[in-house]
């Protein structure tokens, strides 16, 4: 056996049987947090919160109270002054001078599965390569080879429209990330202990029927068999195969895997930042940060009978319920991490596919609109405390500040310090871009 080994099998085995998070470790991870913040060389890490079927940016941050567009939501002054939000957003108002608001994003993908493909990879899904997505060109930046967690960890994710837009495309297995609670059938992370939503990492722990000694024989055949098969395959499936099996040992094996178990965290806490997917993706997200996890990506959305955002109907309704989800789990988030002096090392990055048209429609929903809408960044390496760019006053155009999905990407990249001009590369050993943009200049702190 190649890397695992060096995995001592017996202490594996007793941290699944004692069950993975079995002794609290919480007492040293602030501590920690706190010796990771003020390291000299500082750990950067990325944050992405993904809102699938995009988000309305006419009711939660580009409002347009004195236009029949409005809707029926107020605005609410924010701890900057000019700057408004939803009034459903009261906690992210008092976190306004950490945000930078987009209001000039426009693109031309109004398709759920382009418009995610081009917002997650920065490019168009045509031709012969397939692109990495943002998760995966970061984690292979940042990433290091010495952790025992997954580089790039994906958490409560809805990846039906478009299942390569949240792979490692030409990157490879290697940078695939470790998907937690996949959420592909709408609601089915929901019921969970005390309500909560269930977040877990799929086989992560042995079925209660596999003992300890007939564990440690399968792992022996396992290795006796998979050395010799890679003697004469060691590229390609098998490889990538072995890399994911050998990687999920190596997470089994470590105390890290209890990063995962948020019953370690006090239910007040768990309370504060919502029982949604999202809020409890967030938290997971903040616990992840404090084990250096590189980039972290949680989905809001996935709670609904239908698809998130995606809201062609009874519009006030669903976004007055996501909008409580994504106050409370992503203020809590920008709330601990500062507390924990982590904030200014990582970079969040809030946005959905597109946005949706100004006007309601006959049915009380508004629809696919990929011409002016609005994403958002905070954290590290952002001057928090803007709005950038302007839409008209019925909120169908850009009159200022138009950006691009590259722009905005080689943005994230320069704040996250990979530089805006970041490559990777292809399998022909071609260095591509990971955004073709220009960092927005204006926004960078």
């Amino acid at each position: 056996m190649s890397n695992t080994s060096a995995v001592s099998r017996r202490s594996m085995l007793s941290l699944l049987s004692a069950g993975i998070g079995g002794a609290s470790v919480s007492g040293w991870f602030p501590a920690f947090a706190q010796e990771l913040a003020a390291a000299k060389e500082r750990k950067r890490h990325c944050i992405l919160l993904w809102m699938s079927g995009g988000p309305s940016q006419t009711d939660t941050f580009d409002l347009k109270p004195d236009h029949e567009n409005g809707g029926e939501f107020k605005e609410i002054q924010t701890n900057v002054p000019g700057v408004r939000f939803s009034e459903h957003l009261p906690r992210l108002a008092e976190q306004a001078d950490k945000l930078a608001i987009l209001r000039g994003m426009s693109t031309k993908e109004g398709d759920h599965g382009r418009g995610t493909y081009l917002m997650r990879t920065g490019y168009r899904p045509m031709g012969p390569l397939n692109y990495p997505s943002i998760g995966c060109s970061i984690a292979n930046q940042l990433g290091s080879g010495e952790m025992s967690l997954p580089t790039n960890v994906c958490i409560g994710a809805y990846r039906s429209f478009n299942q390569e837009a949240f792979g490692p495309g030409y990157l490879g297995a290697k940078f695939n990330p470790l998907i937690v609670g996949a959420a592909d059938v709408p609601g089915s992370l929901l019921g969970g202990q005390q309500g909560f939503a269930e977040l877990k990492v799929e086989s992560l722990e042995r079925p209660q029927r596999i003992t300890d000694a007939r564990m440690e024989k399968r792992l022996k055949m396992w290795s006796q068999l998979q050395t010799q098969f890679l003697k004469s395959r060691d590229t390609g499936a098998p490889a990538s195969h072995n890399t994911i099996y050998e990687a999920a040992v190596n997470l089994m094996n470590s105390r890290d895997a209890q990063a995962f178990d948020l019953t370690e965290e006090p239910l007040e806490v768990r309370e504060r930042y919502g029982r949604s997917v999202f809020g409890q993706g967030c938290l997971l997200a903040r616990r992840l940060v404090e084990r250096g996890v590189p980039f972290i990506e949680v989905s809001l959305g996935t709670n609904s009978g239908g698809v998130g955002w995606d809201t062609h109907s009874n519009i006030f309704e669903d976004v007055r319920s996501l909008s409580g989800e994504l106050d409370a789990g992503w203020a809590s988030l920008m709330e601990d991490l500062e507390e924990r002096g982590l904030l200014e090392s990582t970079t969040i990055i809030w946005m959905g596919e597109f946005g949706r048209t100004p006007k309601i429609n006959n049915t009380g929903g508004r629809d696919h609109f990929p011409r002016a809408w609005t994403t958002v960044l905070a954290g590290g390496g952002i001057a928090g405390g803007q709005a950038y760019g302007q839409t008209t006053a019925d909120g169908m155009s850009v009159t200022d500040g138009q950006v691009s999905v590259q722009d905005m990407l080689a943005t994230v990249c320069e704040a996250i310090g990979i530089g805006g001009s970041a490559t990777n590369l292809a399998p022909n050993g071609r260095p591509v871009p990971i955004a073709e943009g220009i960092p927005i200049s204006e926004v960078l702190a």
